[in-house]
């Protein structure tokens, strides 16, 4: 409690800174009399699924199908019982794919060999959107634009790599190769491997994270390399291109974006676009904040040519997600100061869920954050807004429950289950009322709900409310599911309603039931 209440006084003092009685298996329709169920708390609850040199998924290289699946089964358990609500699905780490793609090599990251399918075949997206919507939960594909070679890989680059089919597109800087974003042609090839996901699979969200020109690195003098695009420069100079290199750069990654967002919504307007770039937009916004770590100072605007703010005031992404990678009291990258930033800097009024650190919480005593950091950081999010939420960076430290973190969200920050937060600027139109009905078997002492949706809306979940008492008890369901089982004869109201793809919970539709 003390813990509780010193969060409560840091937040503060930062605010401060800137029916009838049924007969056994009779069908009971619904009654006229209206109750109010409580208002479903709307929270985004997500978690980063890095598979990039196996942060995450699969836990090692070479792993036959079965024990891939398993691992991604006990991955949307855990998540599932944690209450969360979308996972970010890392499917293209590096030009690469953990799906069936027409376009890019198998990733060596599932089985060893870059252009190796999984062994028995079985496509990983694929399988992973199905069990996570059967676990209530959103699958956002999770892509990287412009990597396409990571130095932790152990096996030789596929013939049927970009690096391989394309090699002028591609430039070596350091111990990575990237993919030009001076050029079209880029662009274009990324957008495609997007667009194919898009049409092909039931995702729910196409997430793009912080890697667009590289972070910058030094050599053996500590002088900045630059990333060395000359030809696509000299080009657009020829073409009459006007803007100076750095501008040149980041109308590069804006194109980018711009088209991403216009594209996908083209081909389904209910997939997300998310975002989640660096942190600090620039140093100096806001003021005091400076963003010198470990005395090196690093400009995502300048540096990486990430003009994330333009992103966001421009309407190109339905949600931001920042790297708030900081504690609440290192003030020159305070997250709560960032974050309230951030939201006013929101004219177009999209979500905006913070990234947080939670791997920065290590297994062994004495290092790394404390659980409560984290706790904290996500109670802070709520404090600014009641449509908010956060991403998990990364999955593991749940898994491995790290000092007790998975078991802290899940008794006392994420006890309740959440709606994500609506995107009405897509589609505001509310799902009709259900058809409700119900059986009572006194002999198992067991009441069963079903219900049929009504209209053409496609139905993403089902809010299912039970009251006994002074209490009401939520479940949100998947959309497929049309009943429910309820083990208790004594409750006295049941409310049912739909939420379509667009987060739009409509009427609820309700049964009184006297006992």
């Amino acid at each position: 409690m003390t813990s509780i209440l010193n969060a409560k006084a840091i937040l503060i003092s930062l605010l401060l800174l800137g029916i009838s009685s049924p007969s056994q298996g009779k069908e009971t329709p619904p009654l006229t009399e209206k109750i109010k169920p409580p208002t479903v708390t709307r929270e985004f609850r997500g978690v980063w699924i890095a598979t990039v040199a196996n942060i995450d998924f699969p836990s090692k290289p070479g792993l036959t199908a079965q024990e891939q699946k398993a691992e991604l089964i006990a991955i949307l358990d855990k998540a599932a019982e944690l209450n969360l609500n979308v996972v970010v699905f890392q499917i293209r780490p590096i030009s690469d794919a953990l799906y069936s793609s027409p376009y890019e090599p198998w990733s060596e990251f599932l089985s060893g060999e870059m252009g190796k399918p999984p062994q028995p075949f079985y496509d990983p997206l694929a399988f992973a959107i199905k069990e996570a919507h059967k676990r209530g939960l959103e699958l956002h594909a999770w892509f990287n634009p412009y990597r396409a070679h990571h130095p932790e890989t152990i096996s030789p680059i596929s013939d049927n790599h970009i690096s391989k089919t394309k090699p002028e597109f591609v430039k070596k800087y350091g111990k990575y190769l990237w993919l030009d974003p001076g050029e079209k042609q880029v662009q274009d090839y990324s957008l495609k491997v997007i667009l194919d996901v898009v049409r092909r699979y039931d995702i729910d969200g196409v997430h793009i994270d912080d890697y667009f020109y590289p972070y910058p690195r030094r050599d053996e003098q500590g002088k900045l390399v630059d990333f060395p695009d000359d030809i696509s420069w000299q080009k657009y100079l020829a073409r009459g291109g006007k803007l100076n290199r750095a501008d040149w750069r980041r109308d590069n990654i804006n194109n980018f974006v711009r088209r991403m967002y216009r594209s996908v919504k083209k081909e389904k307007p209910h997939v997300k676009v998310g975002i989640s770039p660096f942190g600090v937009w620039q140093p100096g916004y806001p003021p005091r904040i400076t963003n010198i770590d470990r005395g090196v100072t690093f400009n995502a605007y300048e540096q990486i040519y990430a003009d994330s703010r333009k992103w966001l005031q421009s309407g190109w992404l339905d949600y931001l997600s920042p790297q708030l990678y900081w504690k609440i009291e290192q003030t020159a990258q305070s997250y709560p100061v960032i974050f309230n930033w951030w939201l006013s800097q929101n004219t177009k009024k999209r979500s905006i869920f913070p990234g947080i650190y939670t791997s920065r919480i290590q297994l062994e005593e004495g290092k790394g954050w404390d659980a409560n950091e984290i706790v904290y950081q996500i109670r802070t999010t709520r404090g600014f807004t009641k449509t908010s939420g956060n991403i998990h960076f990364s999955m593991k430290a749940l898994l491995q429950n790290r000092k007790g973190i998975a078991d802290i969200l899940a008794s006392e920050v994420y006890r309740k289950p959440a709606l994500v937060p609506a995107t009405p600027w897509l589609n505001d139109t509310q799902p009709k009322k259900p058809e409700l009905k119900m059986i009572k078997d006194q002999k198992l002492g067991q009441i069963r709900i079903y219900w049929q949706p009504k209209g053409n809306q496609k139905i993403k979940s089902w809010v299912v409310q039970i009251n006994k008492g002074d209490q009401w008890h939520t479940k949100i369901l998947p959309g497929n599911k049309k009943s429910y089982f309820i083990n208790d004869i004594k409750v006295e109201n049941i409310a049912v309603s739909a939420v379509s793809r667009y987060g739009i919970q409509g009427e609820t539709v309700e049964l009184r039931i006297k006992n």
